[in-house]
């Protein structure tokens, strides 16, 4: 694990406003270890992703999303909010497309809290 971590920290550069938790998401992705990522996510472009993804009543394709966001955003960039948001559980990648599945509903956890889980 050290040696990963000699790795990835030779060809990134973390800037200031990524949270920890972000930092500790994105040293976890293992496929990105060995590649050089170019541009990271701020958060206002994590939110604008957000916003287009909630607003969406079916799933969106990756290509829909860029078109729907008011500002340009790199491939990879938004790649690593997916992978991001998905691990997190706001949202669902599928064979039709993303969508946004996060419900913060009181009454859901509740039940969730209390079923069974097969």
């Amino acid at each position: 694990m050290i040696s990963l971590m000699v790795l990835w920290n030779k060809y990134l550069y973390i800037p200031f406003y990524i949270s920890s938790y972000i930092y500790e998401f994105i040293l976890g992705v293992s496929n990105m270890q060995t590649q050089k990522v170019i541009h990271y996510p701020n958060l206002s472009t994590m939110l604008e992703v957000e916003k287009v993804l909630k607003s969406a009543d079916e799933p969106i394709s990756r290509e829909e999303i860029k078109r729907r966001l008011p500002t340009k955003i790199m491939h990879q960039t938004l790649n690593i909010i997916l992978t991001y948001m998905e691990r997190r559980g706001l949202i669902h990648i599928g064979e039709k497309g993303i969508l946004w599945t996060y419900n913060p509903s009181p009454k859901l956890q509740k039940a969730m809290s209390k079923g069974v889980e097969i």
